[in-house]
């Protein structure tokens, strides 16, 4: 059951979309941003710490560095207790995989490590094999990730060489498309609960499909309601906050 925390009503005007900058933010805003490739969630908060002068900052779910689209920053106390409850809203992510291609951190951060054929594959093979992934399934974390194993991350143990066991968790899949397959590049859209790891997701249909699989490119278009198209870009934000 979700907490009493994540329960709680998001207030629509807390919400922030392009343009729409509240006049003043430290009764909290929650703004849409579409993070850019190579910046890391917390890049995102820091700066947004820096363009505001406000201390309390957050955000609602990770975006990995190599992953673009919708980040959702928490602005001041009134929206930071809002943390849970906007992490517990259902995300859209749409990306690419490359099938028959494994790497140690199931994405383009790792070298290739194995290669297999997948010339076989058909776009039947494929629709067969993501319907395993609907519904509630379990997944194992990437080694390459934030949770913590012994009060430390994951990834900076996977930097190490090392790899320690991790408890599967329970997430939903609400929707798993194929959009498009031109070997070996497949194109996806998931629709999901919060704690999925859209990598963990191509390594395990890779599995299915017994020939292996990375996530090559990934964005999130929606949490929630809100959407992608609604967010601000980096510099449109920093020229709203720099007006104010």
């Amino acid at each position: 059951m979700p907490s009493n925390a994540a329960q709680r009503d998001i207030p629509p005007e807390i919400v922030s979309a392009e343009g729409n900058l509240p006049s003043a933010l430290n009764d909290g805003a929650a703004l849409l941003i579409d993070k850019p490739e190579g910046r890391t969630s917390f890049d995102i908060v820091k700066a947004v710490r820096r363009w505001t002068d406000i201390s309390k900052v957050g955000h609602a779910g990770t975006l990995d560095p190599l992953a673009t689209g919708l980040l959702i920053v928490l602005v001041a106390r009134p929206a930071t207790r809002l943390q849970e409850a906007f992490m517990h809203l259902p995300k859209t992510y749409e990306g690419t995989m490359r099938l028959g291609e494994t790497t140690p951190s199931h994405d383009q951060e790792t070298e290739v490590e194995e290669r297999t054929e997948v010339s076989h594959l058909s776009r039947a093979d494929l629709e067969e094999a993501r319907s395993q992934f609907l519904g509630v399934i379990e997944q194992v974390p990437p080694m390459y990730s934030a949770v913590k194993v012994d009060g430390e991350p994951l990834y900076k143990k996977a930097r190490r060489g090392e790899s320690v066991e991790r408890p599967p968790r329970q997430v939903q899949i609400e929707a798993f498309e194929v959009l498009d397959w031109r070997a070996p590049v497949l194109e996806f859209r998931v629709d999901c609960s919060k704690g999925t790891y859209i990598r963990s997701l191509a390594r395990d249909l890779g599995e299915e499909l017994d020939v292996g699989a990375h996530l090559a490119s990934l964005r999130r278009t929606a949490i929630g309601p809100h959407q992608v198209e609604e967010a601000w870009s980096l510099d449109t934000l920093r020229a709203a906050l720099n007006q104010t």
